[in-house]
């Protein structure tokens, strides 16, 4: 019993363990974000290519003083 409770104590004063974690939290962050921008990106007309001429006529629209609607 005593064995355990000193390698219980051994591992709470591991640090190796904490730093593994902070970066499986991270990884798990980036393909929640890949994830929703692949979403995001896939619910776009056309996808990409579609997003972006999307932007370009509403810049070129702002450019011009009107909106995408003619008004």
């Amino acid at each position: 019993m005593r064995k355990l409770l000193q390698s219980l104590q051994g591992l709470q004063r591991d640090e190796l363990g904490v730093s593994s974690m902070e970066y499986a939290v991270l990884a798990g962050i980036i393909v929640v974000a890949v994830v929703a921008a692949g979403s995001v990106l896939s619910n776009t007309t056309n996808g990409l290519p579609g997003l972006f001429t999307n932007l370009l006529t509403t810049v070129n629209a702002a450019a011009q003083g009107t909106t995408k609607s003619g008004s």
